[in-house]
């Protein structure tokens, strides 16, 4: 489930710029202490750290490789994780982390699969690279038994930590362009053995939020990749929208999610957005119990609370120009690029927690533009049910744009 800007809209004020007497380029010391303080607290491992020299790499560029013990839900594969140059929301560079799994039996460029797994999480503990190897059930991959099905097939799978090295939640253009990036340093690391190979994107619900910026995205941002596919559910493809369903006037049990992404977006913005200063007593000492926390936790913390509740005077602010732009860049709907590569798309008709009509014109939109889009309703009532149901047809859509076989549409 990705994140609402809801409680963004409310806690952030008048989205605070960098003082106009600040020297360019440099903030005051109160407010980047500020800053500061929303970002998770780093893990203790190097192999994280991000290089000075950081603007020298070129984007999609290695920094550094090293092998890792397999995770225990995946068997015949050697794994690998690589730091690689991307860069974030406003084209600042970051460097960023994928894990790569390698068959012990596959074909030399053979399919590579960038997997964008579902983070709903604030803390750097829950990206992908770490969770892979968790012992807590709340934290495993559940999608590791299909993913193992197209590793035994001889995929390649990228899982990058798409939510960035400031744990992001609710900035889907850069979980977009993270994803490309990974695909770019994956096929030049020669272990891999995937330099020519075709690409495919699959993910779903804030996983299928990167999914679906990368494919959109990628036109431009990394023209020489070859998508053949990309397969996505349960998109929020208008985060305005959504926001006004989850918590923003009255209490709503997954109002922890849009607590989780006025963090991550404060994050991401933090030249825009002061979160800070402007959270009521019971909004920061939610801040300071999720400043860390993964899916449960962000659940818990914010579950039956309302952005109001969190927020000094409960400001609403959503004619704000800089919020409305902020939450255009995160909108899908909102981007004008189109997907070259064809298009699997699913979701429940009844899905309470995504607006279907951004779907539905996005589509319409791609289709228009001479795009293949396959779409499928799920006979599920809801969002989860939803992304299992949607699993092996996903993976044949790709299986089949590998092949070479033509691409369906219901266009």
């Amino acid at each position: 489930m990705p994140a609402v800007l809801a409680v963004t809209a409310l806690v952030c004020g008048t989205l605070t710029a960098a003082p106009a007497t600040a020297e360019p380029g440099r903030v005051d010391a109160a407010r980047l202490a500020k800053i500061n303080a929303a970002l998770p607290t780093p893990l203790h491992d190097g192999f994280y750290s991000t290089p000075k020299n950081i603007a020298k790499y070129k984007q999609g560029q290695i920094i550094s490789t090293r092998a890792r013990p397999n995770p225990p839900a995946f068997v015949g594969v050697k794994t690998y994780q690589i730091k690689f140059r991307s860069n974030d929301s406003e084209n600042n560079p970051i460097s960023a982390i994928t894990t790569v799994l390698v068959p012990l039996r596959k074909k030399a460029n053979g399919p590579l699969l960038s997997f964008q797994h579902i983070v709903n999480a604030v803390g750097l503990e829950c990206a992908p690279s770490q969770v892979l190897w968790t012992q807590d059930p709340n934290l495993t991959i559940r999608e590791a038994p299909a993913l193992n099905v197209v590793l035994q097939q001889g995929w390649t799978v990228s899982i990058p930590d798409h939510l960035g090295p400031r744990s992001a939640y609710g900035a889907a253009k850069l979980g977009g362009q993270i994803s490309l990036d990974a695909i770019t340093a994956t096929k030049n690391f020669t272990p891999a053995g995937v330099k020519y190979s075709k690409v495919g994107l699959a993910g779903y619900s804030g996983g299928g939020m990167a999914t679906a910026w990368a494919a959109a995205l990628a036109p431009k941002y990394a023209p020489k990749l070859n998508i053949v596919g990309a397969a996505y559910g349960g998109v929020p493809m208008n985060l305005i929208k959504m926001a006004e369903g989850l918590g923003y006037n009255r209490p709503h049990p997954a109002f922890g999610l849009a607590f989780a992404a006025a963090i991550g977006l404060a994050r991401e913005y933090s030249d825009k957005i002061t979160l800070l200063d402007y959270l009521s007593p019971k909004g920061r000492q939610m801040f300071s119990e999720m400043r860390n926390a993964c899916t449960n936790d962000v659940l818990r913390i914010g579950a039956g609370h309302s952005a109001r509740q969190v927020a000094k005077h409960g400001l609403q602010i959503f004619e704000n120009p800089t919020f409305r732009k902020i939450g255009a860049e995160n909108s899908l709907d909102q981007y004008a690029g189109i997907p070259k590569a064809p298009i699997f798309e699913w979701h429940s008709p009844t899905d309470v927690l995504i607006p279907l009509d951004s779907i539905t014109a996005t589509t319409r939109r791609y289709c228009k533009a001479g795009t293949k889009v396959q779409t499928m309703l799920t006979p599920s009532p809801e969002h989860m049910s939803a992304a299992v149901i949607g699993v092996v047809p996903a993976m044949d859509f790709l299986s089949a744009r590998f092949r070479g076989e033509p691409a369906p549409s219901t266009c």
